[in-house]
């Protein structure tokens, strides 16, 4: 008798384990934040905006996401998105308040219309699609006519392009080692293309690997520093330069391509 009962506690233990582990366990569902959900959807309209070419309207999305959902997990792949949206934007004809469109005047030249805006030939050239140097009367152009400036950090090795107060778009640099690198409000005086590199006395040619100028040179009013490319892109994000702001080729040569002469440059610990 007590062996019976024994087998028929043991098969209702065994069966009462058997349905527990069958029953589906439940996980209480990871529902997001109002703020998620709202930044996600932000991200999404711009991501959409930018695949139909509306490009001014999803910088709008872009900017609104990361001022007001700063802790948006994906928020530095959504700045980065903004950063390359905004040089899209300056290099196409994008119509934004920063634009105007510029009907060529009899006598009028692509040096004298960059001129009266404070752009460049260049910049006019590429957001107008045109190869030629070559403009004629009643040709209508989109001009850049906001007021880009630039903004160095020393301290965190970052260069920003802003137009007016607003930032266009933030590159990592070097600066001066011990902290050399001036700090305070300079203007740009001149541009050179491949640059010659006169070091102490000695002439480097544009095409030598000792030429540490890399192919651009934007000269500040302070003679001997100014903003140039590099032949050590490792060293970029350091301080290791004897003063100047150094950046990887391909971003100082974008960067030459909108700057004019007159440009504004505030470098700050």
């Amino acid at each position: 008798m007590r062996k019976n009962i024994l087998i028929v506690v043991g098969i209702i233990i065994l069966t009462t384990l058997v349905f527990g582990f069958s029953k589906k366990v439940h996980v209480p569902n990871m529902v997001s934040s109002p703020q998620t959900k709202q930044a996600q959807q932000l991200y999404d309209q711009a991501l959409e905006m930018v695949h139909n070419g509306q490009l001014y309207e999803a910088k709008q999305a872009y900017q609104k996401l990361v001022t007001d959902y700063p802790d948006y997990e994906n928020i530095a792949t959504a700045q980065k998105d903004l950063d390359n949206l905004n040089m899209q934007i300056l290099f196409s004809n994008t119509t934004t308040p920063s634009t105007v469109i510029y009907e060529v005047q009899p006598g009028d030249s692509l040096a004298k219309v960059a001129k009266k805006y404070n752009t460049t030939i260049d910049l006019i050239k590429v957001r107008n699609n045109i190869t030629s140097n070559v403009i004629r009367a009643g040709q209508k152009l989109s001009i850049w006519k906001g007021s880009l400036n630039i903004f160095v950090d020393k301290s965190q090795n970052i260069l920003i392009l802003k137009d007016g107060d607003d930032v266009v778009k933030t590159y990592s640099v070097s600066t001066g080692q011990n902290n050399c690198t001036p700090v305070g409000t300079f203007t740009i005086t001149s541009k050179l293309t491949n640059p010659v590199w006169f070091n102490k006395g000695i002439v480097v040619p544009p095409e030598s690997p000792q030429n540490v100028l890399g192919s651009r040179w934007m000269g500040f009013d302070n003679p001997g520093y100014g903003i140039h490319g590099t032949v050590q892109p490792e060293a970029i994000g350091q301080q290791v330069t004897a003063g100047c702001v150094r950046m990887i080729n391909k971003d100082v040569e974008e960067l030459y391509t909108v700057i004019p002469v007159g440009t504004k440059v505030n470098i700050q610990d």
